[in-house]
């Protein structure tokens, strides 16, 4: 980005969260760089106003993995890749780390909500989780806090163990590397497992609190060690690793779109709502999709292969809209049964925490947000590419530790904190309670005593959840968003396993580490508890049920397997059952969610995905030929 677009960013991010600022100094550093930005070559990619009739490839979503697959299937000149997303382009606002939060219901999220459920979100609007996705190109990647957390080697070997060859960790671990530009020197020296020279950034933040260091302070006292969270052990504590670029975010589209602009056999198509794919009946073969785009309904072609990375809401979606999925369900829709698949749209499965535990400290030094973002932070950021604009809305250092529900021989922790310089009251009640959805009696009684108070907060967020939700369409409208059930905590494994992680949350508060802050638990009762003695089992099995607050990652919905499982939608090279030419190749194929942030691992899928494509058009020609040179 260049440093007129980054001067301008600064000027928005204080007036988004000032309300007003004296905006003179910022242009004058602006336009002495005026002629410098004309020639960035980060500049947003162009969008292809004629399309063909034909493409080799067409892709759905361009979010994390469908960014992955368009870079890497341009590879090949002779192949023609049409990338369809339903958004639009970032903007300068999205780059900038802090403002993470204030894209949530703007117009880059599809503002999905969950629908009604007793058994978690109590304290959120008619009782509906917020599901943010990035309706953008870059997809949620546009949206998210930029974590980069690969998983555990256990994650993959046990999706390999259940029947998906290729897939263990062994087998992955060369994908994650081959997309990684690791700007850390001590990180990148470590080559088994990290790599430079990819198109994906990683680098630290540029900007910390002195809570940061306390917190891997805390973690020593707790007894972990201090960790490459992306290394050999993920069990520990550690300073986060961000796919962050010069101080901005560097979303998919940025790492791997911007570059491959000038690909003759490359086109995009933005505002591209995708409504169906195409599907002969007689062959069982995709050939097509159909999309809206400026209110009119167009149709393309694919010679070889339509991918579908809509995500994992979007994608199920958008089988069962095209006739792949349970025939009782497409049934009751009005849809046409092409292929019965039980499990398209099941199994869901995402990561939740709980909201709100919130430690004040007598020192000023957490991200209040009135006062980090003011002028002087927007000229620093403009100019030097570092301070409070830099922070991931406080988010500074992870925790990956055991409750007694684990295995604690095994590398495999059940519990990543999130360890953030900020918490809900940060910003005094205002964008934080908005993307979260909680209701304004729910806030009012918890947290308006402490707004913009200096504080502290721990997410704990459980990482292997047992329970399951669903998926299934409102109506045979594609345009009517599908009806999402997440079916939070209904398991009651999930109960134990966060209530016991929030029991640790609250005595890594007392540690002597967060102790010289003067750290004192925010012991406010919740409105629904007020009834139960506090700090009890009782009370806090009730309490994760109020806050419960998704870190949106949904997957697992069309998982991948044998074809032995029934309920498996694509076979281990992300092919769906039943229907040739098609594939899905995002979050949606896990079978299994992976320990921690899902982002790195959803462009490992892309990385992995593409070449197992590339493998199989580039071996059926091999096989023409040599017939071809044979007859």
């Amino acid at each position: 980005m260049g440093l007129l677009t980054v001067a301008t960013v600064a000027i928005k991010s204080a007036t988004i969260l000032l309300g007003k600022v004296a905006i003179i100094p910022a242009l004058i550093a602006a336009l002495a760089y005026f002629n410098y930005d004309l020639m960035d070559p980060e500049h947003q990619p162009r969008v292809t106003k004629a399309l063909r009739r034909e493409y080799d490839f067409v892709v759905v979503g361009g979010g994390s993995a469908g960014s992955v697959m368009v870079n890497r299937l341009t590879e090949n000149p002779e192949w023609s890749v049409l990338l369809l997303e339903a958004g639009g382009h970032e903007t300068e606002i999205t780059d900038v780390p802090i403002l993470s939060l204030y894209l949530h219901k703007s117009k880059v999220d599809w503002k999905y909500r969950t629908q009604p459920q007793d058994s978690a979100c109590q304290a959120m609007v008619d009782r509906r989780c917020c599901w943010t996705r990035g309706k953008v190109l870059g997809g949620s990647s546009v949206l998210n806090t930029m974590l980069y957390i690969r998983g555990n080697r256990r994650d993959f070997d046990q999706w390999e163990s259940f029947g998906n060859p290729g897939w263990g960790y062994d087998d992955v671990l060369p994908y994650f590397k081959k997309s990684q530009d690791q700007r850390n020197p001590y990180l990148a020296r470590n080559t088994k497992y990290h790599a430079t020279g990819g198109y994906l950034t990683i680098q630290d933040s540029p900007y910390n609190t002195p809570l940061g260091v306390a917190f891997l302070q805390a973690g020593e006292e707790m007894g972990y060690d201090i960790v490459d969270i992306n290394g050999e052990q993920q069990t520990g504590f550690a300073f986060y690793q961000y796919t962050m670029r010069r101080g901005t975010r560097c979303s998919a589209a940025k790492a791997f779109v911007r570059p491959i602009q000038l690909r003759k056999n490359f086109h995009l198509s933005l505002w591209s709502h995708v409504t169906k794919v195409l599907i002969n009946p007689r062959t069982n073969r995709a050939y097509g999709v159909e999309f809206i785009r400026e209110g009119h309904k167009e149709v393309v072609y694919a010679r070889k292969e339509v991918i579908l990375s809509a995500g994992a809401i979007n994608s199920p979606q958008l089988l069962m809209l095209s006739g792949i999925g349970p025939r009782q369900h497409l049934e009751e829709v009005g849809i046409p049964v092409v292929h019965d698949s039980p499990g398209v749209g099941q199994n869901l499965q995402d990561h939740i925490a709980v909201g709100g535990l919130a430690f004040l400290i007598d020192y000023p030094v957490s991200t209040v947000m009135n006062r980090v973002v003011n002028v002087n932070s927007a000229l620093r950021y403009a100019v030097t590419e570092d301070g409070p604009l830099t922070s991931n809305i406080g988010l500074e250092a992870a925790g990956f530790i055991f409750t007694k529900y684990a295995n604690q021989s095994e590398d495999w922790p059940d519990i990543e904190f999130m360890l953030t310089s900020s918490a809900t009251s940060s910003d005094g009640g205002t964008h934080v309670k908005n993307a979260h959805g909680l209701s304004d009696s729910f806030y009012n009684e918890v947290f308006e005593t402490i707004n913009n108070r200096d504080v502290f907060g721990v997410f704990p967020m459980m990482l292997r959840p047992k329970s399951r939700g669903f998926i299934k369409l409102k109506s045979n409208n594609p345009l009517d968003y599908p009806l999402m059930y997440h079916n939070y905590l209904t398991e009651q494994h999930d109960v134990d396993v966060l209530r016991e992680g929030v029991k640790a949350a609250i005595a890594f508060g007392e540690t002597s580490s967060m102790k010289r802050f003067g750290a004192r638990f925010h012991s406010k009762p919740l409105p629904n508890c007020k009834h139960i003695p506090m700090f009890t089992d009782e009370y806090w099995n009730c309490a994760i049920r109020q806050y419960t607050m998704t870190i949106y990652h949904m997957s697992c919905t069309a998982k991948m397997g044998p074809p032995s499982d029934p309920t498996a939608v694509v076979d281990p090279e992300l092919r769906v059952y039943g229907v040739s030419g098609l594939r899905v190749i995002d979050a949606s194929i896990m079978p299994t969610i992976t320990n921690g942030n899902i982002n790195a691992p959803v462009i490992m899928i892309g990385e992995k995905g593409a070449d197992l494509v590339k493998k199989q058009w580039l071996s059926r020609r091999k096989r023409d030929n040599v017939t071809i040179a044979g007859s």
